[in-house]
C-alpha cells in the first residue's frame, strides 16, 4: 500500500494515459469501423472487396505487428508519426476498427430484409436506406458486442508499453523494478486498475443487452 501512496502521481498518470488512449482509439475505431461495415454491405463490388480484404488481413494480424509497422516500417516509407500516444492511437484504431466492422455488420445482417426492401420501394437510395433505416437498428443490436470490443481495446492498450508510451503496464514494470520486494503487490494493484475500467463496461453491456431484448 505504501508504494501506491508514494507513487500515486505516477500511477494516476498511467491510469489516465490508459483511459485516454482507450477513449481516443475507441471513438476513432467506431467511426472507421462504421465506414468499413458500410463498404462490406455496399452493392458496389470493389468497395466490398476492399472492405473484406482489409478486415480479413487486420483481424488475422497480431496487434504487436501493427505497432511494429508504424514504429519501424512506416518511417522508412516516409510516414513518420510521433512516437508514443499518436502512434498508439493509429495502431489501435486500425486494428480495433476491423472488429467494430464485424460487430456492426452482424447487426446489419440482423435487420430484416423486408425493411430495406420497403425503404427502396418508397424511393430511398442505398445510402438513405442504410443511414436512416438499417444502421440505426444495427447499432442498437450491435451495442453489446461493441462494448466487448471496447473492453478488449482497453486491455490491448497494454501493448503500447513496449513502444515508448507510458500507460499502466509501463508504470507497473517500472515500479516492479524500483520496488522488487513489493512486485507482487504492484502487479495485482495495477491489474485492479484495469478492472476499474473494464468491469463497469461489462455491466453497461449487460444492461444495454437487456434493454434491447425488452425493446424487441
Amino acid at each position: 500500500m505504501q508504494v501506491f501512496i508514494d507513487e500515486f502521481g505516477f500511477i494516476w498518470g498511467g491510469f489516465l494515459a490508459t483511459l485516454s488512449l482507450a477513449a481516443a482509439s475507441g471513438a476513432l475505431s467506431f467511426v472507421w469501423g462504421t465506414i468499413l461495415a458500410t463498404m462490406r454491405v455496399s452493392p458496389v463490388g470493389p468497395l466490398r472487396s476492399v472492405g473484406t480484404v482489409y478486415v480479413e488481413i487486420v483481424r488475422n494480424t497480431p496487434l504487436t505487428l501493427m505497432f511494429f509497422f508504424w514504429v519501424f516500417v512506416a518511417p522508412s516509407l516516409g510516414i513518420v508519426l510521433d512516437l508514443g500516444f499518436r502512434t498508439a492511437v493509429v495502431a489501435l484504431t486500425l486494428y480495433t476498427s476491423a472488429f467494430v466492422c464485424e460487430a456492426l455488420r452482424s447487426g446489419v445482417n440482423s435487420v430484416g430484409l423486408g425493411q430495406a426492401e420497403a425503404a427502396r420501394s418508397i424511393g430511398l437510395t442505398f445510402g438513405q436506406t442504410l443511414t436512416q433505416v438499417v444502421l440505426p437498428q444495427a447499432w442498437r443490436t450491435a451495442i453489446p458486442p461493441l462494448i466487448s470490443v471496447l473492453i478488449a481495446l482497453t486491455k490491448n492498450t497494454s501493448v503500447a508499453a513496449g513502444f515508448a508510451f507510458t500507460e499502466l503496464v509501463a508504470v507497473q514494470l517500472r515500479l516492479m523494478t524500483r520496488y522488487p520486494t513489493d512486485a507482487l503487490f504492484v502487479f495485482f494493484g495495477v491489474a485492479l486498475l484495469y478492472l476499474v475500467i473494464t468491469i463497469p463496461l461489462g455491466l453497461i453491456a449487460g444492461q444495454v443487452e437487456r434493454r434491447v431484448a425488452f425493446a424487441r
